[in-house]
């Protein structure tokens, strides 16, 4: 559901990596390397954020490059510091992620939304939201719509321990269907969603 080949990419003179390599189907792939190792970079040259300077990624089987909107349409991405815009409420933009994969806010949406414990943040804007708490709409989106690949950097930045355990069960769930790359630092965590741990050593390898 998830495939790069030969990703690259450099910032002026500084090679970030080089020849990247990934192919994976439903589970849970953790990211674990060092600080300043370039995963936020890699997480968005994946959700589309960022251009690479080679390479390519398939979602779901289509190319992030010649397709965009078909292979952004079947992923949920939670960037590090999430804030859609500032003034959309948490309401708002759920809503808003539903309709662009032609669904609806259901039940069960606002049922993992409640475990987050974001119902009494529904009607904030974003600019009103804690850290945690805009992370956790991003999070609860990923069961909007029929998607195939999660793409979250560090998600258990700013969560309180309770969260990280409704996480844990979303990130297990969800790995039955599809894809869930993220990266984190946390090895209890990355442990508990039975991830497989990856480094950039791994990735620059074949095979």
């Amino acid at each position: 559901m998830l495939r790069f080949e030969n990703l690259s990419k450099r910032f002026s003179d500084r090679v970030v990596f080089q020849g990247l390599h990934h192919d994976s189907a439903s589970g849970c792939v953790a990211l674990n390397d060092e600080s300043g190792s370039g995963k936020s970079t890699l997480l968005g040259i994946l959700a589309g954020a960022l251009e690479a300077d080679a390479g390519e990624v398939w979602i779901g089987g289509h190319s992030l490059r010649t397709a965009p909107a078909a292979a952004k349409s079947l992923m949920t991405y939670v960037p590090e510091d999430c804030i859609p815009s500032p003034d959309s409420t948490g309401r708002e933009y759920l809503q808003r992620v539903a309709s662009a994969r032609n669904d609806v806010v259901s039940d069960t949406t606002l049922v993992l939304a409640d475990r987050f414990g974001l119902t009494p943040h529904l009607g904030k804007r974003f600019e009103q939201m804690s850290f945690g708490t805009r992370k956790k709409f991003f999070l609860t989106s990923a069961v909007l719509g029929e998607t195939k690949v999660l793409i979250a950097d560090e998600p258990v930045g700013g969560l309180d321990a309770a969260a990280r355990a409704v996480l844990v069960d979303l990130f297990r769930a969800l790995a039955q269907t599809r894809t869930v790359f993220f990266s984190s630092y946390d090895e209890a965590f990355t442990d508990a969603c039975a991830a497989t741990r990856i480094r950039f050593a791994d990735l620059a390898q074949r095979g």
